[in-house]
């Protein structure tokens, strides 16, 4: 029996994708890049972005190293901790400046609260920054549950993400629906773990999934 509309954040219910491309466009040319090259830079930097955020995931850095490591390899540079941390404030403050949630975001949160489901969130992040995106953006007042991946055994896909949130939720997996963006961590392996699960495919990326979605307007819990 569904209890829970477990959400992603980042791509989900925030448009993170747009916010980092926004801080981009402000952040290049202070390194003195060329934005004639603007996409090839932006795939390097996202590209770059996941691998070592993978590995913070994996606890094998921290989250604070996971930033330098992103400007150590965007740059090519050998840059020590502190000049690596005063470079990635540059493109850090932009960045929070143009978080943005999804208009379709508060009204699917609302809805869940309307058929008597508790509205959660499950993160791959550092809980102090997720809480202050959630806070900027205005969606924390209308969830429940805030799970973030710093607080767990590891983050998204490892099973055991799954496991202790629905622990920290007090229900079974099978009374959970994970709604999120990425097949690998929102999808496929909320199913492994024996949650149920839909993919958001905003842009039409994944006509392979069955259950998916293309707005968080066709997230509609049954009562």
């Amino acid at each position: 029996m569904l209890k829970v509309v477990l959400f992603d954040l980042d791509d989900t219910l925030v448009d993170q994708e747009g916010a980092s491309r926004t801080a981009l466009l402000g952040w290049l040319p202070e390194l003195g890049l060329d934005l004639d090259d603007l996409d090839e830079l932006v795939t390097a930097w996202g590209t770059i972005a996941e691998e070592a955020y993978r590995r913070y995931q994996r606890r094998e850095i921290t989250f604070a190293e996971q930033r330098r490591v992103r400007v150590r390899e965007f740059l090519g540079a050998d840059a020590t901790a502190d000049e690596a941390d005063e470079i990635f404030t540059g493109y850090l403050t932009r960045y929070e400046r143009a978080w943005t949630a999804f208009d379709d975001a508060v009204p699917a949160l609302r809805r869940v609260r309307d058929a008597g489901l508790v509205g959660a969130l499950l993160t791959n992040g550092d809980t102090a920054h997720q809480r202050l995106k959630l806070d900027r953006t205005g969606l924390a007042e209308h969830l429940d549950v805030v799970v973030a991946s710093d607080d767990l055994p590891a983050g998204k896909p490892d099973p055991r993400a799954y496991a202790a949130a629905c622990e920290i939720l007090g229900v079974a997996p099978g009374d959970v629906l994970m709604v999120g963006n990425d097949v690998e961590k929102d999808y496929q392996g909320p199913l492994d773990a024996g949650l149920g699960a839909v993919l958001l495919d905003r842009h039409d990326r994944h006509p392979e999934v069955a259950d998916r979605i293309r707005t968080l307007d066709e997230v509609l819990p049954a009562t």
